[in-house]
């Protein structure tokens, strides 16, 4: 029973076993047929495209010897063409050089031709400078004069002859020119100063307070001083305090700080309390007196000249020319003047009315600020006007009122004209005696200095100048020319205001006696 068993387990074993090895040799079998077939596959695909191969190979062989072939033909034909082109090119080039050959020949043959009329021109120019030197010879012998002697005498008579010419011709042109101009600029001028009939402008500019009694100058030193040092000290003023009877005197180049202690000043000694604190107070009073007038003046001068929309701060400029003189001359009236005649000589020519009495009003604006800021007032104002956005033209009038620089329209000159009238008429200013007679000595000193003039005299406070002529020296046509030199000198180193007339005379005297 028990190898029935061992049996039974070992049989279906074996059995499997011998299935394993079956199907094992059976699938070998199967998979050698299969590796036949394949390898027999492919051997036909390597022969199939190895025909193939060689095939296209032979193809491509005679596609590639037809493009050679194609590439050669045309190459030769463009060889063949650029051939052509060369010798065409060779054959032009050798024509050149034909044509260059024969214009060299022909420029050689001019040439030589060029050089013979060279030796001919230098063979005729020394034929002629020797008939020139002998001629040149034979007057020198004849006149008795030299080469330079003989030029120089023809070029004075050419001097002499052109100088009388240009008198004359001067002489015509002034005096045509001076009739009309001085027609209508009379009738223009005395137009504008009849319509404009104002006060004279002179003024003394006050820096002395009165005092009741000589006791108050005890009371405003203080004791120790202590009362007038307050006082400088809160006004920018020294108060000079001498032997003058009931009479201070003030002093300060800022006449706006003057005017205020003045002011505060007449102020304490009305009061009689003086001591720091009530000095204080009074200046305070006093400097918020004096800006209300300058704002005042300065809206009244705008009413007066009718000028409107003037920035506010060059109003209070304005006004605080009120304080300010110039050779005793008060600066607003002067500008409100200056703005008048300007406007109405506009309107006599028809210029601008408006830009030329704004620009007369502001043309010394800067000498409001000239204590303040260093600089000439001209440009202080234009620097001021531009500040506060004003127009071009009124600009140039004020940078152009002294002749600073040109005057770009004819406003400018107007306000030029109107500033000497309001400055040069007779009582407008105030000039020292020694300026004065400085003026009249340079006037003479320059006259003078010309030749021919046998004296010189300035009349009329320097506003004439008589030139008398030696009339054996100088004639008729070359007393014009004198004038006009002697004119050109004075405006170039000398300054005046207004004109001066140049007024030159020449005479001849004769003297007998009876006997």
């Amino acid at each position: 029973m028990k190898d029935i068993g061992i049996l039974t387990i070992i049989l279906p074993i074996i059995t499997v076993i011998l299935g394993f090895v079956i199907g094992f040799f059976t699938r070998k079998s199967q998979a050698e047929k299969k590796i036949g077939t394949a390898e027999s596959y492919a051997v036909r695909i390597i022969d199939d495209a190895n025909r193939e191969a060689e095939t296209k190979k032979k193809e491509l062989l005679v596609e590639a010897k037809d493009e050679i072939i194609k590439m050669k033909s045309e190459q030769e034909l463009e060889n063949r063409e650029r051939r052509l082109e060369i010798q065409k090119l060779e054959d032009r080039l050798a024509l050149k050089e034909d044509t260059l050959d024969q214009r060299t020949l022909q420029m050689d043959k001019k040439s030589q031709k060029l050089d013979q009329d060279i030796r001919k021109a230098k063979e005729k120019e020394q034929s002629i400078q020797r008939l020139i030197d002998e001629q040149e010879q034979k007057l020198q012998e004849v006149a008795e004069l030299t080469q330079e002697e003989a030029r120089d005498i023809i070029l004075e008579n050419v001097r002499t002859s052109t100088m009388n010419e240009q008198a004359a011709i001067i002489r015509e042109i002034e005096q045509n020119t001076k009739e009309e101009a001085e027609k209508t600029a009379r009738e223009i001028i005395s137009v504008s100063i009849q319509r404009y009939a104002a006060d004279q402008v002179a003024e003394a500019t006050v820096s002395v307070v009165n005092l009741p009694n000589d006791e108050m100058k005890g009371r405003i030193i203080g004791r120790e001083g202590r009362n007038i040092r307050a006082f400088e000290t809160l006004t920018g003023v020294d108060l000079i305090i001498d032997d003058t009877p009931e009479a201070v005197v003030l002093s300060c180049f800022d006449p706006i700080r003057r005017e205020k202690a003045r002011i505060a000043l007449e102020k304490l000694i009305l009061d009689g309390r003086i001591h720091p604190t009530r000095i204080e107070e009074m200046v305070n009073k006093a400097e918020q007196e004096v800006e209300q007038t300058i704002k005042e003046k300065g809206e009244e001068a705008l009413d007066e000249t009718h000028v409107h929309g003037l920035h506010p701060e060059l109003v209070k400029l304005l006004g605080k020319l009120h304080y300010r003189t110039s050779y005793g001359q008060n600066v607003l009236k002067h500008t409100i003047e200056v703005s008048n005649i300007a406007g109405m000589l506009a309107n006599e020519i028809g210029a601008n009315v408006r830009v030329a009495k704004r620009g007369g009003l502001l043309h010394d604006i800067g000498k409001a600020i000239d204590h303040e800021v260093e600089g000439p007032h001209v440009q202080l104002g234009v620097q001021a006007a531009k500040r506060y956005k004003e127009n071009k033209l009124v600009l140039n009038c004020i940078e152009a009122h002294h002749g600073d620089v040109e005057p770009e329209c004819i406003e400018a000159v107007l306000v030029q004209a109107a500033d000497a009238l309001s400055a040069a008429r007779p009582g407008a200013r105030r000039e020292s005696i020694e300026n004065y007679i400085q003026r009249l000595q340079n006037l003479e000193e320059i006259a003078n200095s010309f030749d021919g003039v046998s004296g010189s005299y300035a009349i009329q406070a320097g506003r004439e100048i008589r030139i008398m002529l030696n009339p054996d020296q100088v004639n008729d046509d070359q007393m014009f020319v004198i004038a006009k030199d002697i004119a050109k000198r004075i405006e170039e180193e000398l300054e005046y205001p207004g004109q001066i007339k140049v007024h030159v005379i020449r005479e001849n005297r004769a003297f007998d006696y009876a006997k």
